[in-house]
Order: C-alpha cells, then sequence, then structure tokens
C-alpha cells in the first residue's frame, strides 16, 4: 500500500435516488475501511429508501424497487454504519459536492450527528482534476500531442478545437464502451448527426435549463421541479411560467418554455 495512514481511512460511495441532497434518498453504500496497517474490510449495503427510485436512476445504477422493498431503512442501520466510521476519515470520488452532504442528511434524518469537520476529508475527483486537467489546452496536448499556443485568443481555441475533433474520431474509431443500460456501443462515430446526439441531443435551451429525459419528454433541469416534466409543471402550477417569464432567464430559455405552453394550449383545443 502507497497510502500512509495515521487513522483508518473510509473511502464510501453512494447509489440514489436522485441528484438532490435535500430530498433524495440511498439506496446502496459501500464502506472501505483502510486501516494504517494495510488491512481492510469492506461493507456494502442496499437499503430501502421508502420513496419510489426513479426509472432514470434505475437504469443508471441497476437497482429498481423489487430490489430493496424487503431491504432495511437508513435509519435502521444509521448506528451501526456511524460506529463504521468512528475514528476515521473520510475519501471518495465527487464525495465533497455529493456523497458526503446526501449521508450528513441521512445521518440527521435519522437523529445521528454525524459531523465530517472533525475529520480529514479527501476528494479523490479534486486531485484528478488538479492534476489532469480537462481544458483545451489539456485535450490540444492529449490528441494533437502539441501545446496550445495562445490559448484563450478566439482564432487559436477554436482552430485547435477543430483539429481535435479531428483527431478524436480517428482515436475513437471502433473502440466500444458501455452504455448505462451495459449494452456495448462504439458512441464515437465519424458521423456528425451521432456527434449531435452523444453530445447535445438531450437540451432544449441552450443554457440547460429545460433537458429531455430518457423517453424525450421535456423536464425541468434546475430547482424544486427538477426532473419534473415541463407539461406536468404548467398544468398543476401556471404561475410557474409567469414566474421564469419575469425571472432572470435566458430569452432562448423563455423562448422555449412559451413554445411548450404553446403547444400544450394547442393540444387542449384539439382536444375540446
Amino acid at each position: 500500500m502507497n497510502l500512509k495512514l495515521r487513522n483508518p481511512l473510509v473511502f464510501f460511495d453512494l447509489e440514489t435516488t436522485g441528484i438532490n441532497i435535500a430530498t433524495d434518498r440511498i439506496v446502496e453504500i459501500c464502506l472501505l475501511k483502510v486501516f494504517p496497517s494495510g488491512e481492510r474490510t469492506v461493507h456494502t449495503e442496499r437499503l430501502n429508501p421508502q420513496v419510489p427510485i426513479p426509472t432514470e436512476a434505475s437504469l443508471i445504477h441497476g437497482i429498481y424497487d423489487d430490489d430493496v422493498k424487503d431491504k432495511p431503512t437508513f435509519k435502521q442501520v444509521a448506528r451501526n454504519l456511524a460506529a463504521m466510521l468512528e475514528g476515521a476519515d473520510l475519501a471518495g470520488f465527487n464525495v465533497l459536492k455529493f456523497d458526503l452532504p446526501l449521508l450528513v442528511e441521512e445521518f440527521l434524518r435519522a437523529g445521528i450527528n454525524f459531523d465530517p469537520s472533525s475529520r480529514k476529508v479527501v476528494d479523490v475527483q479534486r486531485i484528478y482534476h488538479l492534476m489532469e486537467p480537462r481544458n483545451l489546452s489539456a485535450a490540444y496536448k492529449f490528441y494533437c500531442d502539441r501545446k496550445l499556443e495562445n490559448a484563450h485568443s478566439a482564432e487559436a481555441d477554436t482552430l485547435a478545437t477543430y483539429e481535435i475533433l479531428d483527431a478524436q474520431v480517428k482515436f475513437y474509431e471502433g473502440v466500444a464502451v458501455e452504455d448505462k443500460n451495459g449494452n456495448a456501443t462504439v458512441p464515437i462515430q465519424n458521423d456528425v448527426q451521432s456527434l449531435h446526439d452523444l453530445t447535445a441531443s438531450n437540451l432544449v435551451d441552450f443554457a440547460g435549463r429545460i433537458a429531455l429525459d430518457s423517453k424525450g419528454v421535456p423536464i425541468f433541469n434546475f430547482g424544486k421541479h427538477k426532473n419534473v416534466p415541463v407539461a406536468e409543471v404548467l398544468r398543476r402550477e401556471p404561475q410557474y411560467y409567469d414566474w421564469m417569464m419575469q425571472g432572470d432567464f435566458p430569452l432562448n430559455t423563455k423562448q422555449k418554455l412559451t413554445e411548450i405552453k404553446l403547444g400544450l394550449s394547442s393540444l387542449a383545443k384539439n382536444r375540446s
């Protein structure tokens, strides 16, 4: 083991019902406890979130309502989990933005004051991004093996982006990866329609406030109605449209929202 530890270090990951820290729940948790001696223990447990697991979430982690209906709730195992974490520092991938805040919420709902501020926390993703930048200059070096001169000038950045894409379609030709359903697919194809479908096909407005779900239905992509169909919100809460139209949203977002609203009005007239 390369890591030099003074305290046990618990690596953890969560699978959840969604990405809203305040309202979503854990459906699976894994704790890998690494001791200074190098000894390791692993504990993985599925949990009943006591709310339906959205299909969009199940398609990502493969856990469905039937898989957890007979599992314990977080509250039922909270004290055991807290005991496993006792005296340990914490680590994970992107834990600071999501996993750790959600874990704290679950402990608080269970009546346990789990305070990570008294521990050291290591976010592996931040180290990765620090040491392996994911910007245009880094991409140009990786795909074209050249240093980007005059970075952040419009012309240099534009020409570099062309060269990167030109290199990517060759670099990934025939390279298969698994999609979110576990099926082998070749996502990078030398075809603009395919590249569009891969990178931008789920966006409704360019600001990304409205997106398409897996069935192609427009959903809100922010705020209290995140992941809720736009049509459903406009029918149930028509004043939400007025709030957005009067708010500080891009004109393109307002335009697309209005198109959806007019489409609903037209559909209602045709039915009447």
